[in-house]
Order: structure tokens, then sequence, then C-alpha cells
């Protein structure tokens, strides 16, 4: 089918190239990814994760894509480019869409989210850049890709404060901003906001904090956000371990278990929870890993039907016994960093305390 759309030509350095609108249906059509390889090719390979995640964002009533998709294109896969009578540098171009044509330099994992979320539709913002060589199409990806600033999490979570709807992120956000600036939190003055340190003993950031904290109540923190949104009902359970004070918005209940649960922490290891120059516990590595072995202390805790703090206390009074039993200390000579140093704590502290 033919086609035609009305662009806007822009003068740079580089040459010329046009920006207009086109609907994403289309778009699919008529675009193509050439990865890269021994001999050409520019695009990396596709994540498939990262391309559900946008089609699980094309959910979102209000979803947004405001950057444009650039694409390579060359004259001879044009049926026409005009000027429009009386208007400066605007253009009419034709094409048929009937075959792939338009070369991805940026976009591939947009258009292939909103290709998977197969009844999305809607007009994606595109720059037709004509007739350029393999070395123009490498500089403009590598460019692209190498200037780009990636947003801190702090400040994405610190925004979903100003969402006036519910979501995982927001009340994590909520928690985190409370314990910040609680006299009787563990992590008072603790917490870098929006990346940035109040005060020296800000080690932790609030991306962090958040992240990790959201993992307690959803494993689908973007899909509740739009389940939300769009009125529906969340589906209840037990798992993630705190989930169900979300669902019945008793946001006051996972504040106070994690003020209990962190004080106990701190209170049993005062030491390692405020020397942070020496010791990892109150660092990413060490909250990392009291995030993954809360679930085991809450149930054993519902079990026995006390959460209060001594129950905490009495529980790390063992985990410390035991470190001390082994000649572990909670430093970087015995527990690694990163992922592999949280699974590798948070199994000591689950076995000390079974």
């Amino acid at each position: 089918m033919i086609h035609s759309i009305a662009v806007l030509e822009l003068a740079q350095p580089i040459g010329s190239f046009y920006l207009g609108k086109i609907d994403s249906a289309i778009l699919i059509r008529i675009t193509k990814t050439v990865r890269r390889n021994a001999n050409d090719g520019i695009q990396r390979e596709l994540s498939g994760k990262r391309a559900k995640e946008i089609s699980k964002y094309c959910e979102d009533p209000d979803a947004a894509f405001p950057t444009p998709i650039i694409l390579a294109v060359t004259e001879a896969d044009i049926k026409s480019i005009s000027p429009i009578d009386g208007l400066k540098d605007i253009y009419m171009i034709t094409f048929d869409d009937s075959y792939a044509f338009a070369e991805i330099l940026d976009g591939q994992h947009r258009v292939e989210g909103i290709k998977l979320a197969k009844a999305f539709q809607t007009d994606l913002p595109v720059v037709l850049m004509f007739d350029l060589t393999e070395e123009e199409k490498a500089y403009i990806f590598s460019t692209i890709n190498s200037t780009q600033t990636k947003v801190d999490k702090s400040l994405i979570y610190d925004l979903f404060d100003l969402n006036q709807g519910r979501s995982p992120y927001k009340t994590c956000h909520e928690i985190a901003r409370i314990m910040n600036s609680d006299l009787n939190s563990p992590f008072l003055g603790r917490l870098k906001m929006l990346g940035k340190k109040s005060t020296p003993d800000a080690i932790l950031s609030q991306g962090t904090f958040v992240n990790y904290l959201c993992k307690l109540i959803s494993n689908t923190p973007q899909e509740d956000m739009i389940n939300l949104k769009k009125n529906r009902k969340l589906k209840n359970s037990n798992h993630p371990v705190l989930r169900s004070y979300f669902i019945e918005e008793r946001d006051d209940v996972i504040l106070k278990l994690l003020t209990n649960y962190f004080n106990a922490v701190a209170e049993v290891f005062p030491e390692e929870w405020n020397n942070t120059s020496k010791y990892i516990l109150s660092k990413t590595t060490g909250y990392g890993a009291l995030i993954k072995v809360f679930p085991y202390f809450y149930e054993k805790g519902a079990n026995q039907r006390s959460l209060s703090q001594k129950f905490f206390v009495d529980e790390f009074v063992n985990v410390k016994s035991m470190l001390r039993s082994k000649d572990i200390e909670l430093t970087s000579r015995d527990i690694p960093s990163g992922e592999q140093g949280q699974s590798f704590l948070a199994r000591l502290i689950k076995q000390s305390s079974s």
C-alpha cells in the first residue's frame, strides 16, 4: 500500500534529515534491523527481556514514546519526496509499505516491543536519514549510545512520589523517605536521596534501597502499576512476603516491620552497622543480603506470632554467635562484593538461625 507522510527538514552539521510521524503498524512493516557481524551491520543483539518490558509498558494507559525512531533509508526506496507549497522546509514523502526498506539505527527495542503488543497502535515520531554510508551509520549509532546519560534510579523512584495513584515503587519510595528522616530509624541520614549525600553516613542510594525493597512487595511492579491505573484488582498472595499488606494498603505495617527488623540488626551489630568505612553490613552487599533473608525471618516470626523488634534481636544474636564461632567478619575480607556476596551472606545468616 502507498502511504505519504509530511516531514520537517532539519539541517545539521552531518547533513539534512527529516522529522515526521508514522503509524506504528506501518512502521513495523517497513523497518528492518541489520545486526553487527564480521563485515557489516551496526545493531547489537536484541534483548528479548527489554522488548517484553516495552510490550508490557504498552498496556499502560499513559504509555508514551516521545523519542524518535532513527531510520536510514535510500532515495531509491522512496517513491517521491517533494516540497509542500507555501510551507518552508516541509516535504511530503511517499513510500510503499509492502516491504522492509528502512534500517533502524536507534529504537529497535521500541519497535520490537510494540510489535509484541499486538493490540497496541499509535503514532510514532521518526527521523529519516537518506543515503548514509556504513561509516556514517556506525558513527550515528555509536554517538547516540555513548553520549546518552542514564537517569539515576534514585531520581526515577523519587518521581513516583508525584504520581497521584498507587504503585509498588511509590510505596517503597515513601518508606525510603520516612526511614531516612525518622529519628527512630536505623537508616536516619543513611540514604543518598536523589543520588546525593546529605550526611557523611549516606552510603546507600535511594534507588538501591527501593529496588531491593520492592522485591518484598511485587514480582511485577510495572504490571501492578498499570493494573492499578486501570482499577483492576491485584492478585493477593503471600508471595512476595509483604504483598498482602501492599494490596490492603497497609503501608504502615510494612514500615513497622522493616523498622523492627533493621533496628534489630543495628542493635545486635552496632559496630558493624555504624562503622561503614570497615564493614559492609549497611552497604549494598549487606542490605541486599538482609532483604534476601527477610522472608525467612518473617515466616518464622509469623509462625511464632511475634514480629517484634525483640524477636528479630533474638534471631540476630544467634547469627552473631555463629559468625564469631567461624571467625567470619562482615568485611570485604570474608564477604565478596556484588550479588555473589549478597547470596553468600544471606545463606550464612539463614544457616545460623535455623
